[in-house]
């Protein structure tokens, strides 16, 4: 059976974003996008304008040093590299009549780059970095005119990268905007519940929009959604704790089954009326919705959450999205996210029962604390990690789920999503930089690097000796 694993093209790899990474903010005609003015992480205050010098406006310089972390990446094996494309690199204000050539050109060269070195590029359209101008001039998503504009944006970058890149993914943690309003959606006003849901809707017919262009451009593309997903516990066996387990679980289901099924669920009625959320859908919406569904499912996995009936005087703990109910049974990372690798062959069940369509797994990874010393770093702590979940994984693909691919978060240190700093580690590269922005930005191979390029060219055999 461990032979049978991992299928033998399964997409071994790694994944950062546009805004976590490349810097150069502002650099051949880039605009200023929602993650330029944001301190403390993406998660984190909103400015009206950059302010300053934030972490995220050089991060990692991956735009000036990406052949450098690319022949890393081949070191290690990488059959595929997911990243995301600034749509302010295309569109600096996101709605201009022409792209910006010269944002087009650096990930032409960033894909021939990835080619040239056997690695096959998995893109996200959009992934955490609206043009800040769509934020300021129609309220985000919140305004239907962003579907035309995201259309249009993803017409020529299929247009553009159709003879290099296979795999797309149309908006990353689509679900993010129900917490993060102004970060996934370019909203505000994160109290106004019923834009928000107004912008999902509209990030729907986007999407598939999107998965209709890929389909007529790309005739052998695929593309897929991106969730968050956290598989959610009941904290007892009481049955008002299991309901509330099953409510919490569906605020995932939500954004995944329009996407996969083409239509709203049927709990969506009441989960609208007992909310009194009214939003515009059309007749054409929703043909748009069920005549374009997508290819897979790409979901990030970072830890479960463990929810109850009656949480008050419990003890909580989250990550990312995922707050809950401390679980008495886990450990926890140095910032407080519980550590589940049980939870990943749980979660890669639950989703293909429900869909039975290939998945992908296109974010898991420890956040910690990294030391350099000698030119590395001893990091045994998240090879255990890793290894544990991919471990987990292999169950979840014995019991039949079809799983395409494992792209780890952050394969080298980037800027960190949630808190805005470098001591926030992810990768298998150190990065030399630190919060206050200090240090040469020389890479290091971790203990983890070696690690992982033996997983990679097992094929995942070397995860059971």
């Amino acid at each position: 059976m461990k032979n049978l694993t991992f299928p033998d093209n399964f997409l071994w790899g790694g994944a950062i974003s546009a805004n976590q990474a490349e810097g150069a903010y502002l650099e051949d005609g880039k605009g200023v996008a929602v993650s330029d003015v944001l301190t403390g992480g993406l998660y984190g205050s909103k400015l009206s304008e950059p302010v300053g010098k934030l972490p995220s406006h050089e991060a990692i310089d991956f735009y000036h040093r990406y052949k450098e972390d690319i022949a890393l990446f081949a070191e290690m094996g990488f059959k595929c590299f997911r990243t995301s494309i600034a749509w302010s690199r295309i569109f600096p204000n996101g709605d201009e009549e022409t792209p910006n050539e010269k944002g087009l050109q650096f990930y032409d060269q960033l894909f021939d780059e990835l080619i040239k070195n056997g690695i096959e590029p998995v893109v996200t359209i959009s992934h955490y970095e609206l043009p800040l101008g769509l934020a300021d001039k129609y309220n985000g998503w919140a305004n239907r005119r962003l579907i035309s504009l995201f259309e249009k944006y993803s017409k020529v970058l299929f247009e553009r990268y159709k003879g290099k890149v296979k795999y797309w993914m149309t908006f990353n943690e689509i679900n993010s905007i129900l917490v993060h309003s102004f970060t996934s959606g370019g909203i505000r006003d994160k109290e106004d519940t019923n834009a928000i849901y107004q912008a999902a809707h509209n990030q729907f017919v986007a999407s598939a929009l999107a998965v209709k262009a890929c389909h007529e451009i790309i005739p052998d593309g695929k593309i897929g959604c991106m969730i968050f997903y956290s598989p959610t516990y009941p904290f007892t066996c009481a049955p008002d704790d299991v309901m509330t387990s099953v409510t919490k679980e569906r605020e995932y289901y939500l954004f995944s089954d329009v996407q996969v099924r083409g239509e709203y669920p049927a709990f969506t009625k009441r989960l609208f009326k007992e909310k009194n959320i009214h939003i515009e859908v059309t007749k054409d919406d929703l043909d748009i919705l069920k005549n374009y569904v997508v290819d897979y499912v790409g979901f990030s996995y970072y830890m479960s959450r463990t929810v109850s009936a009656q949480p008050e005087g419990k003890k909580e703990v989250g990550g990312n999205m995922a707050k809950g109910i401390k679980n008495e049974f886990l450990e926890i990372s140095d910032w407080g996210w519980e550590i589940d690798p049980v939870g990943l062959r749980i979660a890669v069940n639950r989703l293909y029962d429900r869909y039975q369509l290939p998945l992908f797994v296109v974010e898991n990874g420890l956040g910690a604390v990294d030391i350099l010393e000698n030119d590395t770093v001893e990091d045994d702590y998240r090879i255990n990690y890793l290894k544990q979940h991919l471990i987990q994984l292999a169950e979840a693909i014995k019991d039949g789920a079809e799983v395409i691919g494992y792209t780890s978060w952050g394969p080298i240190d980037i800027i960190s999503a949630s808190t805005g700093e470098m001591k926030k580690r992810y990768g298998y590269i150190y990065v030399d930089k630190d919060n206050e922005g200090n240090g040469s930005l020389k890479r290091y191979k971790k203990k983890s690097f070696y690690w992982y390029k033996e997983v990679i060219r097992s094929n995942g055999l070397s995860l059971f000796e």
